[in-house]
């Protein structure tokens, strides 16, 4: 603890965002970076609490007071070294966690204000590979072999994990390129995909093959071919919206919009008819999570007209939420960067119907509601408040979710991860979850 009064003398300090008048005419990272002197001025905050609940919040373990004690001194490799313990991608976390462990943070609970963890995080990473502390291991090789199918962050951690053990890893990946909705999925402006390519660098020089544009169509093959199989496919199926007019043009998944922009940004081109735009177009998102809120800044980054976004369930409360106490996660309100720049937001909203005029969509018919305690208990009842009315759209996107994959009966060499194993879930979650089929895999092996 390199400063013992740190925490009640400095304030909480976020790096924040570029201007919106700016961002919003790019791609590029909107998160900005704290100079050195006042990051390891905000790491100095950690009061190495006696019992550290963000060791207990985040799925990794990160030892986020070690590391932590570590930066404010200067102690940038250290710091590194500890964070490396736990987390294989802190330069994806760092991006895109939205920090469990600082919900958990003492400082949070007590003053509101948690140590600011996940910058910490990034800025840890980024000098890492600044400086060249990242470097290029060549573990032993115990003579086994194992496949790994998806390169999403789950993959990605197993594979890592594997091979730091000894095995001889392949990665098969039905996309042209790695990494999973890091890659096609999540925006360039919250993850530059630079970064994944720079991190499959250093898997491939430690030894990882990786194929691309090979869909596995048989597990049962691979799993005799090699002596242990872990799929991290992930949840490839979006829940959609089977209400009338479903079938006019200009209805998409969230999927189809946000993984085509990223490879446009990646130099691939696509026809008038493919292309999936909100230049010039009234937009809607139903669904009020983080890919809705994708979907509005990369409609914004289009040239969109305007965005409004609804949810179906109510609006959670600013600050505090009574119904989600310590140690839930605190269900309250979040606003993105990309709501800042410009969104229309409405929560107990139904959506009816979709309206078309030629075969398109111009408007979506919905509903008001509210929601009432279920006497039998359960999911509480929805009821109807209000009249229908419509909202004008000329392009709707479905941001609602994903549905959680099913498994036949797999051989016994063969594992599942991440969210293929949970239903959708976060990075971090799919991180620890690559990590501990790697440990569940060498054990199996060796075993036999």
């Amino acid at each position: 603890m390199g400063n013992p009064k740190a925490f009640l003398t400095v304030p909480r300090k976020e790096a924040g965002y570029r201007p919106v008048h700016d961002r919003i005419h790019d791609f590029g990272e909107v998160e900005q970076t704290l100079n050195t002197h006042d990051r390891q001025e905000q790491a100095s905050r950690c009061m190495d609490c006696g019992v550290p609940f963000c060791h207990w919040a985040c799925p990794l373990g990160n030892k986020d007071p070690e590391w932590n004690d570590a930066l404010c001194r200067g102690e940038w490799e250290m710091a590194y070294k500890i964070l490396k313990k736990t987390n294989p991608f802190p330069e994806f976390t760092g991006r895109i966690c939205p920090a469990l462990c600082e919900k958990a943070c003492v400082l949070y609970h007590t003053t509101g204000e948690a140590v600011t963890n996940r910058e910490n995080e990034c800025a840890i990473a980024e000098h890492a590979f600044l400086e060249g502390y990242v470097t290029i291991e060549h573990p032993n090789r115990n003579g086994k072999k194992v496949a790994v199918v998806g390169s999403g962050p789950a993959g990605l951690a197993a594979a890592q994990e594997l091979n730091y053990m000894g095995y001889e890893v392949t990665v098969y990946e039905k996309n042209e390129a790695a990494g999973g909705l890091l890659r096609y999925g999540i925006p360039n402006f919250k993850l530059n995909k630079q970064v994944i390519d720079r991190r499959i660098r250093v898997m491939e020089q430690e030894g990882i093959t990786f194929h691309y544009g090979e869909a596995i169509s048989s597990v049962a093959m691979l799993s005799q071919q090699y002596d242990a199989v872990v799929l991290a496919t992930g949840t490839p199926t979006a829940r959609d919206l089977n209400i009338p007019g479903r079938s006019l043009k200009g209805i998409h998944l969230a999927l189809e919009m946000l993984s085509q922009q990223n490879r446009i940004l990646a130099g691939m081109e696509f026809s008038r008819e493919e292309l999936v735009t909100a230049k010039g177009k009234d937009v809607l998102v139903i669904g009020g999570g983080d890919t809705g809120s994708d979907c509005i800044g990369t409609a914004h980054r289009q040239g969109c007209k305007s965005v409004t976004q609804i949810e179906i369930m109510p609006k959670p409360p600013v600050g505090h939420n009574p119904n989600t106490p310590w140690p839930q996660w605190p269900v309250i309100l979040k606003t993105t960067s990309s709501h800042e720049e410009g969104c229309v937001r409405r929560w107990n909203i139904n959506t009816l119907e979709f309206v078309g005029k030629d075969g398109k969509v111009v408007g979506v018919k919905v509903q008001e509601i509210d929601w009432k305690p279920n006497p039998d208990g359960g999911r509480p009842l929805m009821v109807e408040k209000g009249n229908p009315e419509t909202i004008k759209a000329d392009l709707v996107l479905l941001a609602m979710g994903f549905l959680k994959p099913q498994h036949p009966e797999y051989a016994e060499n063969v594992f599942v991860c991440g969210d293929a194993a949970s239903g959708a879930s976060l990075v971090v979650r799919a991180i620890a979850s690559g990590k501990k089929v790697a440990m569940e895999i060498d054990q199996y092996i060796n075993k036999k």
